[in-house]
């Protein structure tokens, strides 16, 4: 049963509130005024808090900043003597949506309900960001990793084919990842594929499988990455190294959703979203006519673009905190500590191989380096 708290110093008011929500079957708790409201938040759970604006000892607004500092339980503000600038300002500050007095009970059970359903989205990407698991944290609170997250959020429920674009080891398949964890599909397979590391004259028959005997070492059929993934997600790493014959026949199947496999002739209908990386410049690829443009198109609905560890030098110290707890944690070891300066010297550093090449020399540091780790051991173990 929902948990509804109402905060509003006319008891006729959470009277009547109390009898409707009752009848509707939501559980209902009351607060006279704003301090007894904070004092049950604090106490308590709730799925949505009603909140009157003007009310002694603390008015709603102050009600509403200090809850949002609590939890995120979705807030309604109600009024009789508020404005258009009252509810705007209520709207900044977080509430999730205003009402004025007299209240309309049509408008206020369907703000409520809405409201349950945004708490339930939001305890739902809760759950699925803890399944994404510390080996794939994104690891930073930089404006850059902020707004990546937020793209995340808002693109991950959806079907739009992403594109993510950055330097090596910037961390692209970790926004892939969690896109895919995010999503829909998060109970469906995730499918990797290097297209840099495979060579071109296999890369169709890894993408779309083949049927046995279609060449020299086909000795039985194979599914290929296409039907792997169906149901899932299919991340096309380095895209850019794609041959265009298979490009063409990627186009295809992002068209059609069908693939067919090499030396069949059945069409294979396939439910894939394609998430696509690459740290090439695409454009410049397409006038270079070694990338199809039309593809481009239909790749990159959606462009995230991943900024080197350069543009987020104030990630560095958590980011080694983190590499340094796993590290240590793998090897059964406390975790070793780095000197202030240690930190300001891995900070000056620039790293051409952004945040892999930052892992590779903080899993150097706790192999070789004793339980305090100096200024002057990152300057002796860092190949710059």
């Amino acid at each position: 049963m929902n948990r509804i708290l109402i905060i509003d110093d006319e008891k006729s008011i959470r009277n009547t509130l109390r009898e409707i929500l009752e009848y509707e079957k939501y559980q209902v708790d009351e607060a006279s005024d704003g301090v007894e409201g904070i004092k049950r938040v604090n106490e308590d759970k709730y799925d949505v808090i009603l909140c009157d604006i003007k009310m002694p000892r603390m008015d709603g607004m102050e009600v509403l900043s200090q809850v949002m500092k609590i939890t995120d339980t979705p807030v309604i503000m109600i009024s009789g003597h508020g404005t258009i600038e009252t509810a705007v300002e209520a709207i900044k500050t977080g509430a999730y949506d205003y009402i004025a007095k007299p209240l309309d009970l049509n408008r206020l059970l369907v703000t409520l309900r809405n409201a349950l359903v945004r708490k339930d989205l939001l305890d739902e990407t809760r759950k699925l960001r803890q399944k994404i698991g510390n080996s794939y944290a994104m690891i930073g609170e930089s404006e850059a990793i902020q707004q990546i997250r937020q793209i995340i959020d808002k693109v991950a429920p959806t079907e739009a084919r992403v594109l993510i674009t950055g330097e090596s080891g910037t961390g692209k398949e970790l926004v892939a990842r969690h896109l895919h964890a995010l999503s829909q599909r998060a109970n469906g397979p995730f499918v990797e594929v290097n297209c840099a590391a495979i060579p071109a004259e296999l890369i169709e028959s890894n993408l779309f499988g083949h049927e046995k005997g279609s060449f020299t070492s086909a000795i039985k059929q194979h599914k290929g990455d296409f039907e792997q993934a169906n149901g899932g997600t299919l991340f096309l790493d380095e895209i850019g190294d794609m041959s265009l014959s298979a490009q063409s026949k990627v186009l295809r199947a992002l068209q059609e959703k069908k693939i067919t496999r090499v030396g069949g002739e059945k069409e294979i209908m396939v439910d894939v979203r394609v998430i696509a990386a690459t740290n090439k410049n695409i454009r410049e690829e397409i006038l270079h006519k070694t990338f199809r443009e039309d593809l481009y198109h239909r790749l990159s609905v959606i462009i995230i673009d991943v900024p080197s560890l350069s543009k987020r030098i104030d990630d560095i110290p958590m980011l080694v905190q983190h590499f340094i707890v796993d590290f240590c944690a793998g090897m059964g070891k406390a975790p070793k500590e780095l000197t202030p300066e240690a930190i300001n010297e891995l900070k000056t550093i620039r790293w051409s191989g952004n945040v892999r090449e930052l892992k590779n020399v903080v899993e150097r540091l706790v192999i070789l380096c004793d339980n305090i780790i100096t200024e002057d051991d990152v300057k002796r173990l860092t190949l710059y």
